[in-house]
Order: structure tokens, then sequence, then C-alpha cells
């Protein structure tokens, strides 16, 4: 798969679109048998498919983020919440120069909690930033997908993540995720102890389950899914 927007300035000036689309992933650990830049390259497929499908405009992604829970883990490299925070202000800032005024940030990475907090602020005036994918979304391509487990027991490197890479990247997903699946549902100092404390491998799913075509279905889902964000942020005014 492409990682990077290919596309000309001609091109986009054609398009003149008003909505832009960021993928914001990570690079840290995703077991032995997912490469690194896992959660950017789940942000970058999402966004891609969803800007060919309603004509926005596609950034390069931010492909390092806060991934301090997995720094026990090697090949993990983060960056504060508070310059996570400064990146997307001043990508808002630049957007806004050119005339976008309406941003989708597609987080593949669920330790980017500011990014919640990002979008809030964001929104006090009116419909301007949209985080995508949600909670909801995630589910519902779940089981459109016709996947086993859910959002909280499959949360790292497990059936959705590569059953995803199946379907975009097969050639980097590694030997062993026949074997990898590792069950750790009760997690409830996470953010004190960070995923070591929970798993010794760096998964906490079920690869084993992962096909390309729940991939494929995985994504299709979401796509359909996005209309309704799309519908929201596009809102002029605030709902009542």
């Amino acid at each position: 798969m492409d990682v990077l927007t290919t596309a000309t300035s001609q091109e986009e000036r054609d398009r003149g679109a008003s909505v832009a689309v960021l993928p914001v992933g990570s690079f840290e650990q995703h077991g032995d048998f997912l490469p690194l830049t896992t959660d950017t390259l789940v942000a970058v497929a999402i966004a891609q498919e969803v800007a060919t499908a309603y004509d926005l405009f596609l950034l390069p992604p931010i492909t390092i983020s806060c991934s301090h829970e997995h720094a026990a883990f090697a090949g993990t490299v983060s960056i504060s919440a508070r310059t996570l925070h400064a990146l997307v202000d001043d990508i808002r800032a630049s957007l806004r120069q050119s005339g976008v005024h309406k941003l989708v940030l597609v987080n593949g990475h669920g330790g980017n909690y500011v990014l919640s907090n990002v979008t809030q602020e964001a929104n006090v005036d009116g419909p301007s930033i949209t985080l995508f994918p949600g909670r909801s979304d995630w589910e519902k391509a779940r089981t459109d997908a016709g996947m086993t487990t859910s959002n909280h027991s499959d949360m790292h490197a497990g059936e959705l993540e590569t059953s995803l890479l199946l379907h975009v990247a097969p050639e980097l997903v590694g030997p062993g995720r026949e074997t990898a699946d590792w069950l750790a549902d009760e997690r409830p100092h996470l953010l004190t102890l960070g995923m070591a404390g929970y798993t010794t491998s760096g998964v906490i799913g079920r690869p084993s389950l992962a096909t390309a075509d729940k991939g494929r279905a995985l994504l299709e889902s979401l796509v359909k899914s996005f209309s309704a964000h799309l519908t929201a942020l596009t809102t002029s005014a605030l709902p009542k």
C-alpha cells in the first residue's frame, strides 16, 4: 500500500475539498509478527478509503504519537500528548490559511487520548473536527466483518489489526500469529503498569482468528459509518 499521498497541487486545486483527512498512527510494538508502523498503516488505510469515497483532501500521516504504555517493548517511540496536540493545532492553522476549515482525525492508536480533548476544544464554536472511528464504529465494523472478538478483549495486535493488514499489506504480516493469542481482559492498572503489566508478548487479543476477508469487510463497514461523521462535521450550526 502507498502510505503517502501522491496528489499534486493542481489535483487538490481542482478537487477544491473543504474537508481534510489526517491519519494519526503510532510507532510501537505489535508483537513479533506485525510491524512497528501497524497503527499508522491502519489509520492510512481507513483515511485513504474515506477520502476516496467522499472526495476529501488526504494528508500524509502523523507516524509517531503517544505510545508510552508500550515503552517496555523494543522499538517503541513516543511523543508527548502536548506535542501531538500542538501538531494538530498547527496543521489546522495551515489548512485554514488555504481555505480548508474542517478536519477529520483518523486515529489508529487507542492511546492517543488527547485527540478527544483536541476535538472537544475545537468544536466549542461549531463543528470543526471529527474523530473517527469512534467506539461504536469499531463495534459495528467488527460485527459486519464477522469478527469473534470485542474491542475490549482484542485491544492490541489481535484479530482486527491483523485482519486489516492481511487485507492491505499481507507482505508485512510475519509468521507466528497463529500461536500468538494472549487474553488479558482484566487490566485495571494499565495506565500505571503499561502493557508490560498484562502481556509478555506485547499482544492482547486473538490474531489467530484474523483473515484478509475480515479486513476487507471491516474497511467497507467503516466507510459507510463515516457518512454520519461527515454530515455532523459539515453542519453549519451547533446541534440543538
